[in-house]
């Protein structure tokens, strides 16, 4: 049977490692992206199953990534991921697509 394969995006590149690394002790197979459009060049090549999206990111953010990420890739869950989390920005990812909206400890 073929591992889980996440990926983690987020522009914090010490929650990356610390999580990827608590993701990958429980048997799944994690990548990381630091941006929204380095997650979509990564989405290219691989099977991915499950994106961890941080919602507050430069350049293109979370809700942008994850209007991409439904567009070019509609069977990849995504879950919405911030630190800054407002009704509105959970409504608005809710609504394009998002599995679900969590708060950063």
């Amino acid at each position: 049977m073929e591992k889980m394969r996440i990926m983690l995006v987020d522009d914090e590149e010490r929650y990356l490692k610390t999580t990827k690394k608590l993701i990958e002790k429980k048997g799944f197979e994690v990548l990381t992206a630091q941006s929204g459009k380095e997650a979509l060049e990564k989405l290219k090549p691989q099977n991915i199953h499950v994106v961890i999206l941080d919602v507050k990111m430069p350049e293109m953010d979370g809700n942008q990534t994850l209007k991409a990420i439904k567009t070019l890739y509609p069977l990849v869950e995504v879950i919405m991921l911030t630190g800054h989390a407002s009704l509105d920005s959970a409504i608005n990812g809710l609504k394009s697509g998002a599995n679900d909206y969590l708060m950063k400890p």
